[in-house]
């Protein structure tokens, strides 16, 4: 199939396709040209508590399937999503902007995803407790939470659902989801993935449009058990408040400020290469990317100049064209907070040494830039950036580095490097976060836990803990049974 084929330009309810009631449609733009992709339909809140209603009648023969099953079912949607690799590739460079061989990884991520899940729900254990009476018996089990809303952001359209659909659908779970609207069609896809995946009507239904009142609907309906978000701190509090009504489960994957720490014994060569890794992935558009990076006296200099050097060579360009590292930001409003916060940084005393500014291919592409002399002042010590600027703080000791790195209400990835074994230990044991860096700056991976701490949201994807936040747990008590 071609990647046209995977663009839907319908939301998926129930098994079927269908425009929004109102015949509302949201435009998408293809962020390295400006130029528009397609429509998808503008969904609310009727539309979603259909999608909910549908899911809801699904969950029962989904949720009694053998684990077996579900798995075999899921190990057909990530054969068909590598069998698809190149056309959703396609799509997704196309309506997110970031380079083709990045959106391959993040295909092939998404496939890698929904594997790991297929094998673990089999493996979704209860427990046979020790009675302390003689005549009963105590078992565990874990039940499927039931349908599960899930609201995820455009700079990862892909694997941020595989993250949660994966984990969902391996329990026994259903799922609404709601993509973002820049990138809907990524989104879209995975429906039609699932219906050649063989997947049953209901189990995934896919809603794009209103962000406020999709959400609203998600939040307030009894029916939904657990809402899963990606995004936004200030969006993730909204809808924690409106989950609490109803006391819904809640998985919180929200804002970060990371911290990349250099000491003076660290492998200046393997510091910068995962620098930029950290730092210029997607344009700097992911929470995970290193917002502030501190280096140590001794090698402070020498990391300003290879990193600029390093920052220099990247080849900016619309994410089809090859060769393009670094593509175009999201949008125009993406921009212009990149362009603020450089614009503060200079004036409270910052250096720009690369870039600085709007890139000349114009539309929504920045330089990807390197600013000397950062101080605790400047916004961009406190924002998320969230584009391809690296602000170099300096720093004397180590007990310094770990107390800066730490003052924020963030908390979700860090990076240092280092040479002392001992000080491996010591720093990331206490560094504030979620997922920690020693020597590298790229970690995620589906094997391991991906969450944060403090105000960076709690809860885990990916790995043998990902089940939990799908599940309930049960204790039943045998009685009577005349031991």
């Amino acid at each position: 199939m071609s990647w046209t084929e995977f663009k839907r330009e319908e939301i998926h309810l129930g098994g079927q396709w269908l425009g929004a009631d109102g015949g509302k449609t949201l435009e998408v733009l293809d962020p390295a040209t400006g130029e528009r992709i397609g429509t998808v339909p503008e969904a609310g809140a009727v539309e979603t508590r259909r999608a909910i209603e549908a899911a809801h009648a699904a969950l029962g023969e989904w949720s009694r399937r053998p684990a077996a099953e579900r798995a075999a079912l899921l190990r057909n949607l990530a054969a068909a999503i590598l069998a698809n690799q190149e056309a959703l590739v396609e799509l997704l460079t196309r309506e997110q902007g970031k380079p083709l061989a990045e959106a391959r990884g993040e295909v092939g991520m998404s496939a890698a995803y929904i594997q790991w899940f297929a094998e673990e729900a089999r493996r979704l254990y209860g427990d046979v407790i020790p009675s302390p009476w003689r005549d009963r018996r105590i078992l565990v089990t874990k039940e499927p939470i039931g349908v599960v809303g899930a609201i995820t952001p455009w700079n990862f359209p892909s694997s941020m659902l595989a993250r949660k659909i994966g984990p969902a659908l391996a329990a026994g779970c259903t799922v609404v989801a709601k993509p973002a609207s820049q990138t809907p069609y990524s989104g879209l896809a995975w429906a039609a993935l699932a219906e050649i995946a063989g997947i049953p009507s209901g189990v995934l239904n896919v809603v794009t449009g209103s962000a406020r009142e999709i959400g609203g609907e998600l939040t307030s309906n009894p029916l939904v058990r657990k809402i899963t978000f990606t995004g936004s701190t200030s969006v993730g509090k909204t809808l924690l408040a409106q989950g609490a009504g109803t006391v819904k489960k809640m998985s919180m994957e929200l804002g970060g400020n990371a911290p990349f720490i250099v000491f003076d014994d660290a492998d200046l060569d393997r510091a910068v290469q995962g620098a930029m890794a950290a730092k210029f992935r997607n344009a700097g558009q992911t929470c995970v990317c290193t917002n502030r990076f501190y280096a140590q006296d001794g090698i402070h200099d020498a990391f300003v100049e290879r990193l600029s050097e390093a920052t220099r060579a990247l080849r900016v360009g619309a994410g089809l064209d090859a060769g393009t590292v670094i593509g175009p930001m999201i949008d125009d409003k993406a921009v212009a907070k990149a362009e603020a916060l450089v614009a503060d940084a200079t004036a409270k005393g910052g250096r720009v040494v690369v870039g600085g500014g709007r890139h000349e291919r114009g539309f929504s592409f920045f330089q990807p830039t390197v600013i000397a002399d950062a101080s605790n002042d400047m916004e961009l010590a406190r924002e998320e950036i969230f584009g391809p600027v690296a602000p170099v703080f300096r720093f004397r000791t180590e007990e310094e580095a770990v107390e800066r790195a730490n003052d924020t209400e963030f908390g979700l990835a860090c990076y240092f490097y280092t040479n002392d074994l001992g000080r491996a230990f010591r720093v990331s044991e206490r560094l504030q976060y979620g997922i920690v860096g020693v020597n590298e700056g790229l970690v995620t991976t589906e094997v391991a836990p991906f969450g944060g701490v403090k105000e960076s949201g709690f809860g885990s994807e990916g790995s043998k803990y990902g089940l939990d936040d799908y599940v309930s747990v049960k204790y039943t008590c045998i009685g009577g049974l005349g031991l």
